[in-house]
């Protein structure tokens, strides 16, 4: 795993999050209004162990993704340059979505059936007031349905390995934290900068032209290298065509 795709899974966490605030606000609302006649001191610790749980969520999510990843696509790519050619259309694809493309709609309106049928165990975390419960209400949040999610997703499935795939995941549900604990000041200040300064746009900029480096710079690093192997075994072959007919004209 280079560092690279651990920043650009943070960043894709931080910068996106403004965008996913409409639904997971209401979740952090609803959590908020269940955790009313709780002390204060109590309430942090519970908040701080929900969001473990959502974290713990989405990197049970990232081993999967990795998992998949390495079992179905590992065994198609021995040898060849195709884990690079796809790490960099996937990274194209996500910072596409970054930008405001709607290619993961579908994929979240399925998600959203999985979603509903959580219910029944959504409504048992309720009232917020024990560690087990918020645990288990942070597990269950992180399979709420979002596009950011599901394109962190598939840079966890091509990252390689289970463990990168993880550490990917934990590492974009990290970015999100600070927009879902902000309060409500904070929040809209970070929500004004992050928009006016069009900051989501521009790490979405950033990775489709990531993405296709990866993609380009390798195979025009190797045309480079063979057009200059080539001329090299051309002036090789020339000097030792001088040679022999120097050779030639001494002994004459």
């Amino acid at each position: 795993m280079t560092m690279g795709l651990l920043i650009a899974a943070l960043l894709m966490g931080f910068f996106g999050s403004p965008h996913c605030l409409g639904m997971c606000g209401g979740i952090v609302a609803a959590f908020g209004l269940s955790m009313k006649d709780i002390s204060p001191a109590k309430k942090r610790g519970l908040i701080a162990t929900y969001h473990l749980g959502r974290l713990l969520s989405y990197t049970l999510l990232g081993l999967v993704a990795g998992l998949i990843g390495t079992t179905i696509l590992a065994p198609l790519m021995m040898g060849n340059s195709t884990p690079r050619i796809l790490l960099g259309l996937v990274l194209v694809f996500v910072g596409l979505t970054m930008l405001g493309l709607p290619f993961l709609n579908k994929l979240e309106r399925f998600g959203m059936r999985f979603w509903q049928a959580l219910g029944p165990l959504r409504t048992k975390v309720f009232p917020l007031n024990t560690v087990p419960k918020a645990l288990a209400a942070g597990l269950l949040w992180g399979f709420l349905p979002c596009g950011l999610v599901y394109g962190a997703l598939l840079i966890a499935v091509v990252g390689h390995d289970p463990l990168t795939g993880a550490v990917l995941m934990f590492a974009f549900g990290l970015g999100t934290i600070p927009m879902l604990v902000a309060t409500h000041g904070t929040v809209n200040w970070i929500r004004h900068h992050i928009g006016r300064l069009r900051l989501r746009q521009l790490n979405g900029a950033i990775m489709v032209i990531s993405g296709l480096a990866v993609v380009a710079v390798p195979m025009v690093m190797a045309n480079m290298h063979g057009h200059m192997d080539h001329g090299q075994m051309n002036h090789e072959q020339m000097n030792h065509e001088q040679m022999n007919h120097e050779q030639m004209n001494h002994e004459h």
